[in-house]
């Protein structure tokens, strides 16, 4: 069959299975958001603090960034990578900031989370290595993973026990064995247990590296992540955090040893070979860090409202796992999933189907990401219109 003939088979298959996706065009992004000329409750944004909402702030922040124009911290572009003339002074301030407040040597800033995760093990490992992931690790993870010339395996997702298996078999074969994981899955909304990881890789003499994307901002006094609210930060030799979510701006950040630092600046393709961000966000982004270390109340509203909402949907015999802010409720069939979404969308509610291959077969799903600008009355208007519906 000709490619273009396959490409065109394809995409009718996609169409059939459900699966087809097509970019939307969005209007707004607070608590509520439109779609198609509709206002809907926005139940799909990972801003879970909504400091991307916040339109005083951003309007107080961009006035005082006016009367600094001339020091280049209004500028929208570096035009070249940090290696070359685009490390920016802020990006210092933005990384001494982040070591300070999680406590370790030094910490380094990324375009994103998929080019640290694509990068980071890729630039430490080799083939006399050995990296174990959780089964169900970001797709990002996965990629730099496959990019790595380390043997591989995939442990089942949060089974310590079937970890310590494969570190047991793996002990003293290897010049390092990495373990990585998430702390808080974004499909299925639970947590990993951090202190049994932490447990693990003293043992085993392992480098873990733990992947905070979804956890930054929601857990810890000082919304630091999962590992800050177990007091295990200091145990974690790389930990990765995103600007992109509850910290309400672009790229991503590593905190660690100053040694790795200085390893990763100097080995790290996705850093060395890419240009650096543009002033005008890191400067957003030192800002909304600072802003969200105080920001607890919001916190326990967040996580007070996933509680809630989960503890109706279980009641009414909806299948939900985890305990996080993250709340999917799985449905089985595509078909299932899409039309709970279609019929939420009626109801005015906007939280999207989430199909294959971004979780495995059979276990497609409505996920809801909630956001501490929620009200408790939304989340009891939420739950009643699922339960209309029925499971």
């Amino acid at each position: 069959m000709p490619f273009e003939e396959q490409i065109v088979r394809d995409l009718e298959l996609l169409k059939e299975k459900q699966r087809y996706r097509v970019l939307p065009d969005f209007g707004g992004g607070g608590r509520f958001i439109r779609v198609g000329g509709r206002q809907l409750l926005n139940l799909s944004s990972n801003d879970y603090l909504g400091i991307g909402a916040d339109r005083e702030l951003l309007a107080a922040w961009l006035a005082e960034q006016a009367d600094a124009a001339d020091s280049g911290s209004l500028s929208f572009t570096s035009s070249s990578s940090r290696l070359l003339t685009g490390s920016h002074p802020l990006y210092g301030e933005l990384e001494t900031a982040l070591a300070r407040e999680y406590g370790t040597e030094a910490a380094l800033v990324f375009n994103s989370g998929y080019h640290a995760n694509t990068g980071i093990l890729p630039a430490l490992s080799n083939r006399h290595d050995l990296i174990l992931s959780d089964r169900l690790n970001h797709a990002s993870i996965i990629d730099g993973i496959r990019i790595a010339e380390a043997e591989y395996r995939r442990y089942r997702h949060a089974d310590l026990d079937h970890l310590e298996e494969q570190l047991e078999s793996g002990a003293g074969r290897y010049r390092q064995v990495f373990i990585v994981t998430e702390s808080v899955f974004s499909m299925d909304g639970d947590l990993i247990d951090l202190r049994r990881l932490v447990e693990l890789k003293k043992r085993y003499r392992a480098m873990l590296i733990v992947d905070e994307a979804h956890g930054v901002g929601v857990y810890g006094d000082r919304g630091l992540g999962l590992c800050e609210a177990l007091g295990v930060a200091g145990d974690v030799d790389i930990l990765v955090g995103t600007f992109g979510k509850a910290f309400a701006s672009t790229g991503a950040f590593a905190v660690m040893r100053g040694m790795f630092r200085e390893y990763l600046v100097n080995t790290m393709r996705t850093l060395i070979f890419t240009t650096a961000l543009p002033p005008i966000v890191l400067g957003w982004s030192l800002m909304a860090f600072r802003k969200q270390l105080g920001m607890r109340d919001e916190r326990r509203h967040l996580l007070k409202l996933a509680s809630m909402l989960r503890g109706e949907l279980r009641e009414a015999g909806f299948d939900v796992p985890g305990d996080s802010h993250i709340v999917p409720v799985l449905l089985g069939e595509d078909r299932k999933a899409v039309g709970m979404a279609a019929a939420m969308r009626e109801a005015g509610f906007h939280a999207l189907p989430v199909r294959p291959p971004t979780v495995p077969e059979n276990s497609s799903r409505l996920r809801f990401s909630l956001r501490a600008d929620l009200l408790a009355g939304d989340i009891d208007a939420l739950a009643d219109a699922m339960k209309r519906r029925g499971t």
